[in-house]
């Protein structure tokens, strides 16, 4: 069983194939498109490529096309995306205007090219659905919650992996097996005590924290939308509800410009004065810019502002995981926020810190209580294992093996 997962950007393309053939995973190929101007095109190439490397003879050797889906009205976990299941992600185009629309555009055209082939979303919300009720609700009237407004928590791709590869490395196989069946039962399956607990620290161009007990998720720090949590490469983050209809009232700031105005020119870039890449903010900080090194200060604040939170829900941490573009690879930002916690038995090796880049590596001193971790991510492996699942689920068997 072959199955392509695509990451749909508004101007790139990029995917892994993997095969699930013969009781094994493999990761067969991966390639990307950026700055795209013709999608149809790029789609193309991305056959083309893998029939090229001998791979597939054609796309119908594909049992499906799996993507990362974010959000949708209604639906959640994984499933199939017909126009049914897309026209509910179109109702929350509002909510995640930065990713909804490519996707909707993207899967739109990979249906008319392999009409035949399933298309199946995984929802990045899909991995909270077992968290505390507690923790998902905003203080609003019912009716608000009933509409739709509640936390539903991102990155759920990234944070599953994190729980199962965190279990393995730390001999907790029954919490690995426990997190990998998740979306098939719930993670009711038992575990071995102690509990497990992790914080698993998904930073980059987006960002979020979650707390996770025994593979299963208490909760996220993105909240309603993905502008929301810590500050993003070019998105707010958390903001004061009462912020919006001040700045209306008072400035005459219209609904669409103040929409603009938080998804692609705050965050980061408005923190430091137009910079939104990490590696970009470091260096004018180095160079003394003032706004820059405020930007590395109110991100690494409000990152152990959410290690924080789940540390006290948690009870503790067994270890606490950096991963995505910034937690596997900016050594200054994981020092900083590790900082000064060693009351909390939370204590970081410089050294190992320093030489950890993109791979997997303890960072922690031997001593430290907590455990400090690098684990480079695997989304698109998440998605295609749960892809494999809901193919089998429901026996759609038009693919080869």
């Amino acid at each position: 069983m072959k199955i392509l997962v695509a990451n749909l950007g508004s101007t790139s393309l990029k995917w892994r194939l993997f095969d699930f053939s013969d009781r094994q995973e493999r990761m067969l190929h991966k390639g990307g498109f950026e700055r795209v101007a013709d999608y149809p095109k790029a789609i193309e190439d991305c056959l083309a490529q893998l029939r090229d490397a001998g791979h597939i003879a054609s796309e119908k050797d594909l049992a499906a096309v799996g993507f990362k889906t974010v959000m949708a009205r209604g639906l959640n976990g994984c499933v199939r995306l017909d126009e049914k299941a897309v026209q509910a992600m179109e109702a929350y185009n509002s909510i995640a205007p930065a990713h909804n629309p490519p996707y909707i555009s993207g899967i739109r055209l990979f249906a008319q090219r392999m009409p035949k082939t399933p298309l199946v979303g995984l929802f990045e919300t899909a991995f909270y659905r077992w968290a505390p009720e507690a923790a998902m609700r905003y203080a609003v009237p019912r009716a608000w919650h009933e509409a739709g407004v509640r936390r539903w928590g991102f990155h759920g791709a990234s944070h599953k992996f994190i729980a199962e590869r965190s279990a393995e490395l730390l001999g907790r196989e029954d919490v690995a097996q426990r997190a990998r069946r998740l979306y098939v039962d719930g993670g009711t399956s038992p575990v071995r005590k102690p509990d497990l607990r992790i914080i698993s620290c998904h930073l980059g161009g987006s960002s979020s924290i979650s707390g996770i007990l025994n593979g299963v998720a208490i909760g996220n720090s993105l909240g309603l939308s993905p502008q929301s949590g810590l500050p993003h490469n070019n998105r707010v983050g958390d903001l004061d509800a009462f912020a919006l209809p001040f700045l209306m009232r008072t400035t005459g700031l219209t609904l669409e410009e103040a929409e603009r105005l938080m998804c692609k020119e705050s965050g980061l870039k408005g923190l430091s004065g137009g910079h939104n890449d990490i590696r970009d903010i470091q260096t004018q900080a180095a160079l003394g810019n003032r706004d820059a090194k405020l930007a590395l200060d109110v991100f690494v604040h409000q990152t152990r502002h959410w290690i924080g939170a789940y540390f006290l829900q948690l009870n503790g941490a067994d270890a606490i995981v950096f991963t995505a573009g910034i937690g596997e690879n900016r050594s200054e930002v994981r020092e900083a926020i590790c900082a000064n916690l060693d009351h909390l038995g939370i204590v970081l090796d410089v050294e190992k810190n320093r030489s950890a880049r993109a791979q997997e590596s303890a960072i922690s001193t031997p001593d430290s209580p907590v455990k400090l971790m690098v684990i480079p991510t695997n989304e698109e492996l998440v998605v295609a294992r749960e892809v494999k699942r809901f193919l089998e689920k429901h026996c759609i068997a038009n693919h080869k093996s």
